[in-house]
């Protein structure tokens, strides 16, 4: 592919993502999307086939780069869980995509399978020497994690909106994601005679 190419291409998948986020599939036209890229729409069939194949292309894309900004870390699953809402909270559009994938195209998951049993099989590790809890199957560390890491944004309101209608102020963005933070680290943490249960001190 030409650099030019490259570069329309890349165009189509940032204006189709703000398309999608905004009106999901059903709603997308694949003609807004073109106009707001400056390219033929033509070229989104050439590209990428259908509407439906586009979406899949912009939610494996802003999977990959999610992937690529939060780096998996199983020795430290709190400050995974923290990258994440940090994540979130910069992209909260990204949520709004997630929401219309399952609602519209609950298929469309590209390489997450795969990733997400990587992930599994490292809890599993962790899990064998001892680091994390044994108390769950790895699935469910791992999709707890992740649950609490977004737990925010699927709420009423979400990460966009407090009291009033304002936006969220930074304290009130610290104070959720120490929040995050520190229920995974109880959530995870080995059970020892010492802590009397609770988790792993820290």
């Amino acid at each position: 592919m030409s650099r030019d190419s490259s570069a329309t291409k890349a165009r189509l998948l940032d204006a189709a993502f703000a398309e999608f986020a905004t009106h999901g599939i059903a709603g997308a036209r694949v003609d807004r999307i073109a106009e707001a890229a400056g390219a033929n729409k033509r070229l989104i069939y050439v590209y990428f086939g259908n509407k439906e194949q586009l979406f899949d292309a912009v939610l494996e894309r802003a999977l990959t780069a999610g992937a690529e900004s939060v780096p998996f870390d199983v020795d430290d699953l709190p400050g995974y869980a923290g990258a994440i809402f940090d994540h979130l909270v910069a992209r909260p559009d990204l949520m709004r995509l997630r929401l219309w994938q399952l609602l519209e195209r609950p298929s469309a998951t590209g390489s997450e399978p795969d990733a997400f049993r990587r992930k599994i099989a490292e809890v599993a590790d962790a899990q064998q020497r001892g680091d994390l809890t044994a108390d769950m199957a790895p699935a469910d560390v791992l999709t707890m994690v992740l649950a609490v890491s977004q737990a925010w944004f699927w709420a009423a309101g979400g990460v966009d909106v407090e009291e009033g209608g304002r936006a969220w102020s930074p304290e009130r963005v610290a104070l959720h994601r120490t929040a995050v933070v520190e229920a995974i680290r109880r959530l995870v943490g080995p059970r020892t005679a010492e802590d009397g249960g609770e988790g792993r001190k820290g």
